[in-house]
């Protein structure tokens, strides 16, 4: 199973759409809140070449983007494949 990783703040609403994006897939993640772990967000943005805003989701350590990439990665039908790798 794929190792997926996400970086959220609890006031995001585009956080809580990525997580119940994953959720009705019936995929577990690890979810990193950068609001009480300040510090994560410099690793944050450092794994995702720079971007500040949250939601970012890696999946195997690698950098998907945002929720709009992740939705887009879905709906083209992309997503599957790359969590199966």
């Amino acid at each position: 199973m794929a190792k997926i990783e996400i970086y959220t703040s609890p006031t995001c609403g585009y956080c809580h759409a990525a997580k119940s994006l994953l959720g009705k897939k019936g995929l577990s993640f690890e979810e990193t809140d950068v609001v009480r772990e300040p510090s994560k967000r410099a690793e944050m943005m450092t794994r995702a070449n720079g971007r500040r805003t949250v939601p970012q989701v890696f999946i195997n350590g690698q950098h998907v983007g945002g929720f709009d990439d992740l939705y887009a990665l879905e709906s083209s039908g992309r997503l599957d494949p790359l969590l199966a790798a």
